[in-house]
């Protein structure tokens, strides 16, 4: 008897830093993150590899999550979406 491994059609997926940044993003956003966990997720993940632009709205966050007291939401919610689109769209 002979038995062989099933052949996947498609390709693994790639992981791309930009999902990942969204995802984190995106869990924020839906208050399944606080501030320290979402810096602690984008520290993780990092910029290499994202465009210039991309790097530099990630690290704007961050600054402002260094000084941000847990709990707070207001002024990080509008750099969060700023932040969202412009690692969404590139």
């Amino acid at each position: 008897m002979s038995f062989s491994v099933p052949m996947s059609t498609s390709p693994e997926p790639i992981a791309r830093p930009e999902d990942d940044v969204v995802s984190a993003l995106s869990h924020w956003l839906a208050f399944h993150l606080g501030n320290a966990e979402l810096r602690a997720r984008l520290s993780t993940i990092g910029t290499s590899g994202l465009e210039p632009d991309q790097a530099e709205a990630v690290e704007e966050l961050l600054a402002e999550l260094a000084t941000a007291p847990e709990g707070t939401r207001g002024e990080l919610e509008m750099l969060v979406r700023e932040t969202l689109e412009a690692v969404a769209l590139g």
